[in-house]
């Protein structure tokens, strides 16, 4: 079996769902990260009159990269749900620049993994959104390489 490549499994919902509605792109990952991208599209300004990208699309794009940058914390593709997902924003998106998410996954607990990264357009140094986010490994088998949940007692001390 090769090595676990998370670009190929971009590669393969790239056209399909909200992915491939909106028109993601791969930018890169890592071993706990992943970058995708947004290109400019008038049917996507929420705000006609300010010229104000909506912000559904950027939480679609912030939510598939943070789901990816655990699927390559995992090495693996586990099927996961978003349970929670902060942005802060900080501005508006500039007029007609792609949008790019870089998500990573910095700890994994059993079945919850945690995500953090920014949303920007032209700099990453200049970001449009700050982004937190949990998502949940859909199996009893939760995320592999998390290390074990320690149960407790009843009064919260360590078994």
């Amino acid at each position: 079996m090769g090595k676990f490549s998370i670009a190929f499994l971009f590669d393969r919902i790239r056209d399909y769902g909200h992915v491939g509605h909106l028109g993601m792109e791969w930018v890169g990952a890592g071993d706990d990260w992943c970058a995708l991208c947004l290109p400019f599209r008038d049917d996507l300004i929420g705000d006609e009159q300010a010229s104000v990208l909506a912000s559904g699309p950027i939480i679609a794009l912030v939510d598939m990269a943070g789901g990816m940058a655990v699927w390559a914390k995992a090495a693996t593709f586990v099927a996961s749900a978003t349970l929670d997902l902060r942005l802060d924003y900080l501005r508006a998106a500039r007029h007609g620049a792609t949008i790019t998410a870089r998500m990573e996954c910095y700890r994994m607990t059993g079945s919850l993994a945690f995500v953090r990264g920014t949303a920007y357009d032209i700099s990453p140094d200049d970001p449009i959104a700050h982004v937190a986010g949990i998502f949940m490994a859909m199996s009893d088998d939760g995320y592999p390489h998390s290390p074990p949940v320690l149960s407790s007692t009843t009064d919260g001390a360590p078994a």
